[in-house]
């Protein structure tokens, strides 16, 4: 590995991202791209995800996108493994690695030292089978071998005791031995880079809608005709729920009119947009040193 920082560019959908990294990419000299997002992965899935265009990847290379089919599955899991991988091979060849992208999880994942510990459905159905009936006892019993896992879970809280109860059998360690990175944010890569952008709520809100006509205007029903038809046995759970391709199945399936389609996608964006805000918000690495997002673009700062 060398010496060079990682670099990222994160923030909200529709803030310019993309376009910033482009003209990083273009100042330096051999750097690389590697795309923070659960759904450019996708092969075929161009429009609604905004991908990089062709002549911008012909430029500059970038990883992490056009790797799967729509019918694959993606979890946070994998992701990291792959984004890492990606990152190492950069470097290796003294490249400098730009991280770029919207998704808050996979950007943790990917740069901190986040682990995710196993699920078994039957081990997990017969913990909740032994405590169902009695809650603070299944609490209790945490208690005594995982009190700092214990101390952040109500005792009537079914669902997390058991899920606490079942990685320490699967795995041997404590669960709360999994949130230390969590609470920490101590990422893997030397003097990390962040650049956070986030323009003001009006412009961001005016470049989500523009977006989101933008995408209809430009054929986002016919791809994702061309989806369905070329995987007729279904898409993966994630692919068929990504923002825009969920509002043009609905058109397509007869369940919202085309003239809603964009007003549709724009409403969820929002949504998502404002989930990403507060992700980002709460990581101090991608926050001014006042503490606080000032509704403009921040600089470049190494923590």
């Amino acid at each position: 590995m060398t010496d060079q920082p990682v670099r990222a560019i994160v923030g909200p959908t529709g803030a310019g991202k993309s376009a910033m990294a482009m003209e990083v990419a273009h100042a330096g000299a051999s750097v690389e791209i590697v795309a923070i997002d659960a759904f450019t992965v996708y092969r075929g899935m161009d429009i609604g995800t905004a991908k990089p265009s062709a002549a911008d990847r012909a430029t500059v290379a970038h990883h992490m996108i056009d790797v799967l089919d729509p019918d694959q599955a993606v979890d946070v899991q994998w992701f990291q493994a792959e984004a890492r991988a990606a990152i190492a091979d950069t470097q290796a060849r003294s490249h400098e690695v730009l991280l770029v992208g919207g998704s808050g999880l996979y950007f943790r994942a990917v740069v901190d030292d986040l682990r995710f510990p196993p699920t078994e459905p039957d081990v997990r159905a017969a913990i909740h089978d032994r405590w169902a009936d009695d809650p603070p006892a299944g609490h209790r019993h945490l208690a005594t071998i995982d009190p700092a896992a214990a101390a952040k879970i109500e005792p009537d809280n079914v669902r997390r005791t058991v899920r606490a109860l079942e990685v320490i059998e699967l795995t041997g360690q404590p669960f709360s031995s999994f949130a230390d990175a969590w609470d920490n944010r101590q990422a893997i890569y030397p003097d990390l880079e962040v650049t956070y952008l986030e323009p003001p709520t009006p412009d961001l809100r005016q470049a989500i809608a523009q977006r989101s006509r933008g995408m209809v205007d430009e054929g986002l029903l016919d791809e994702a005709a061309d989806l369905r038809r070329r995987f007729s046995d279904g898409l993966s759970h994630t692919a068929e729920q990504a923002i825009g391709y969920a509002e043009a199945f609905a058109v397509l399936d007869g369940h919202c009119s085309v003239d809603d389609l964009p007003d549709a996608i724009a409403t969820r964006t929002w949504a998502y947009a404002r989930r990403q805000r507060a992700w980002f918000r709460a990581d101090p690495r991608c926050m001014a040193p006042s503490g606080r997002a000032d509704g403009t673009i921040q600089q470049p700062h190494t923590l």
